[in-house]
């Protein structure tokens, strides 16, 4: 008998639509009050002009999110035999989801028109999702969630950095010499965000794999092992590129040419990260080896005719 496919690799991509629908409004939110907090003088209009860029991608990410949203809810419901709209209004979860979605779009919507009250609202559109466990008393599914803030809040907001901040300041800037003060001041307000993100990440990294592997040994002997370890030496390497941009780049800042040389570098950490979150899309369409049923034949191993009828074989 044909062994069944460990995944389809659509899944993957479609993963990495969840992540941009993530990443890119907590980014914003993220670069809005990290590096563009305390605007000042001259420079103010600049700083503004950032703040709109960033905006828009966060309404990027709300739109992708809507969009898969969308998708996910007539399945939902059939799977409960109901209608969208009673699953909508009838469950806490369904609706927390439809709320903080539509919460963040009015306010990205909003920073664009210049009101006010646009950030807060995409505050708590963008990021009280990730706490949808504290509302349901669902403790224990807050810490996927926790692992994907924390790196939104780096990895998104280093992304909205370069290319809504740095990128444009570099190219729009008219005075020259305001421009390396200026990605100098983004920089040194993000780091601080950075580093407490990376910390929060390794730590619920660690207690994501500890959830899932039932054993040491499943690194090396399961499918979904060989993707975290290919995901940990590639997070290595994101590290390593931050570290080296906050030690080496970042106390070089101060002038145009220096703006350019970090910009450079944090981009090759994006593109890196980039990989990560493919690698991730591939683990989390993976089974998880604590997650196989009893009886049912470790994950990557060959499909006997014996185990196809085993109980709970796939």
């Amino acid at each position: 008998m044909l062994q069944e496919p460990l995944l389809e690799w659509s899944e993957p991509l479609f993963h990495y639509l969840e992540f941009a629908a993530v990443f890119l409004p907590i980014g914003a939110v993220g670069f809005r009050y990290s590096s563009l907090r305390g605007g000042h003088g001259a420079a103010n209009e600049v700083y503004a002009d950032a703040g709109r860029r960033a905006a828009w991608l966060g309404l990027l990410g709300s739109i992708i999110g809507a969009g898969l949203l969308i998708r996910a809810l007539p399945a939902l419901a059939a799977r409960q035999h109901t209608t969208i709209g009673a699953l909508v209004t009838g469950q806490l979860q369904p609706a927390l989801q439809v709320i903080f979605l539509v919460v963040a779009l009015a306010g990205f919507l909003l920073v664009l028109a210049r009101a006010p009250a646009g950030w807060p609202l995409a505050a708590a559109g963008a990021i009280l999702p990730q706490f949808r466990g504290l509302l349901t008393g669902q403790l224990l599914r807050l810490v996927n969630p926790l692992h994907m803030l924390a790196g939104a809040l780096w990895v998104g907001t280093l992304f909205v950095l370069v290319t809504a901040g740095l990128t444009a300041v570099l190219r729009d800037e008219p005075d020259r010499t305001r421009r390396g003060a200026i990605a100098a001041d983004w920089v040194n307000r993000f780091s601080p965000l950075a580093l407490s993100s990376a910390a929060m990440l390794v730590v619920f990294g660690v207690i994501t794999a500890w959830r899932h592997l039932p054993r040491l040994s499943a690194l090396w002997t399961t499918p979904y092992g060989y993707a975290l370890l290919a995901k940990l030496a590639v997070v290595a390497v994101v590290m390593a590129l931050g570290a080296w941009n906050w030690r080496r780049q970042r106390p070089r800042l101060g002038s145009e040419d220096a703006a350019h040389a970090i910009r450079r570098s944090a981009t090759g950490e994006l593109f890196v990260a980039a990989i990560v979150l493919l690698i991730t899309g591939v683990l989390v369409s993976l089974p998880s080896p604590r997650r196989r049923p009893p009886g049912a034949p470790p994950a990557g191993a060959p499909t006997t005719s014996a185990a196809a009828v085993a109980p709970g074989a796939r």
